[in-house]
């Protein structure tokens, strides 16, 4: 099996253009996310998948440059952009990221691998339904499933979105690991407004030089530890996301995050 973490990325957002190329604790917001990547047990390559725009060009010149792999594809139809680069590399499995997620933990996503691999589950993820801080989101699906909702998927929501269609098949086991709950879904790790990155900024800030190799739990801690930090961004917690109630036929709670 080989196993590719893909990590969608571009330039464009209508609510903070130029976002991934931002700075965090001086490199891109980018680069944190496929940084951690690197580091998920049971991964064997990452890839940047990156739109073939003009505009998208300067992601990817530093994805290649920072030593990962580039595949260009689509802006809009994302499922066809992952179908593209799960191809170029030969993957046979396929973990999706996204780069909005730059304290994306190695060790949850490799407990996700772990668990679809132990299960022998169609689909495995972290968020069925949500119980960990939005921005640790990951899931795992062979690489076959992956090209049939490329072949099938009709809807703009499942091509824009990726994996809806293989959440949804009802024929597909679906495996999910939880979230210890405490209310941790409810804090906002995740990149898409001004407010996010002021929020990332002054956590790395209060970390210092031990924010970039931290986990999960320890981004936790800091969070219990000042509440003004999360605050930065709580405006910007998403509702629909907390009010998801898709079920796992399978799933087990975290061994890795605890809360402190």
């Amino acid at each position: 099996m080989t196993l590719a973490v893909i990590v969608q990325a571009r330039m464009g957002s209508s609510r903070c253009p130029g976002k991934v190329m931002m700075d965090l604790g001086g490199e891109p917001f980018l680069k944190r996310c496929l940084d951690r990547c690197d580091q998920i047990p049971g991964a064997d390559i990452v890839v940047a998948a990156i739109p073939d725009l003009p505009q998208d060009d300067p992601v990817a010149e530093a994805a290649e440059s920072w030593g990962y792999t580039v595949v260009r594809g689509s802006e809009k139809d994302v499922l066809s952009r992952y179908a593209k680069a799960a191809r170029e590399v030969i993957a046979t499995a396929v973990m999706r990221v996204t780069s909005d997620c730059p304290l994306i933990d190695p060790e949850i996503c490799g407990e996700t691998i772990r668990y679809w691999k132990e299960t022998q589950a169609d689909y495995g993820c972290n968020n069925m339904p949500p119980a960990f801080p939005h921005g640790l989101d990951c899931e795992v699906f062979h690489a076959g499933h992956l090209h049939a909702a490329n072949h099938l998927a009709e809807d703009p929501y499942e091509r824009e979105h990726v994996t809806p269609w293989i959440r949804r098949h009802p024929d597909l086991k679906h495996a999910s690991i939880k979230g210890p709950g405490g209310g941790m879904e409810r804090l906002r790790w995740t990149l898409d407004h001004p407010e996010d990155v002021d929020m990332f900024r002054a956590l790395y800030a209060a970390m210092g030089d031990a924010a970039p190799f931290a986990r999960a739990a320890d981004y936790l801690a800091m969070c219990m530890r000042r509440p003004d930090i999360p605050a930065i961004n709580e405006m910007r917690i998403d509702p629909a996301r907390l009010a998801a109630d898709q079920q796992a036929e399978v799933s087990d709670v975290s061994k890795v995050m605890r809360a402190a």
